[in-house]
């Protein structure tokens, strides 16, 4: 029987990035830095790594998604397309934040430091007694804590797959959530939408 197939993408910064894994070998993988137009490179982006691979969406065992933090439209756009593509394949997702991701492989404990923006840093503690939870801050401001990593060992998109390949068959797996430090910096409008006629 072959090795399952886990297709792993990020959307949360400036990048589209996709890793496609089969058990421990990596088959494709691509990252393109761009600012915008990730919601449109996305599916195209996955499709080649398919095509590179010479299997199709139906091959695949797992999906596993970038959940942030980091820009709030591109984590929609990663876990609305692991979403919609679980549902349609009928294979589990996996939603796996950033700094989990960057921290996959280093010895714990260890605290990951990634950029983010208005210079500031996003961080995250991991190891037993730890509180684990991504924080956004600056570098002089934090608390003291294990080791800190700025360098991640493996590229996040195949740090994803690998551990949405090690989740696959968890009980009660959660669908892949956003992760948001801050609120949106776009508004609801304020004014009263029109009277919807019977």
């Amino acid at each position: 029987m072959a090795e399952p197939l886990s297709l792993g993408f990020d959307t949360s910064a400036a990048h589209c990035a996709a890793a496609l894994l089969q058990g421990d070998r990596v088959l494709a993988q691509a990252q393109e830095d761009m600012a915008r137009g990730q919601a449109e490179r996305l599916m195209p982006l996955l499709q080649d790594l398919l095509a590179q691979a010479g299997v199709g969406w139906r091959d695949l065992s797992v999906i596993g998604c970038g959940t942030g933090p980091g820009n709030f439209t591109g984590i929609r756009i990663a876990v609305a397309a692991a979403r919609g593509l679980s549902l349609s394949l009928g294979i589990p997702a996996v939603g796996v934040g950033r700094a989990e991701a960057a921290a996959h492989g280093l010895a714990r404990p260890c605290r990951v430091l990634l950029p983010a923006r208005d210079g500031e840093v996003l961080w995250q503690d991991f190891g037993p007694g730890l509180d684990s939870r991504p924080r956004q801050g600056a570098v002089h401001d934090l608390p003291p804590g294990p080791p800190v990593h700025r360098h991640p060992l493996l590229p996040l998109a195949e740090a994803i797959a690998r551990i949405a390949l090690d989740r696959r068959a968890a009980p009660g797996l959660p669908r892949p959530a956003p992760i948001y430090l801050r609120p949106a910096d776009a508004a609801p409008a304020r004014d009263r939408g029109p009277v919807m006629l019977p």
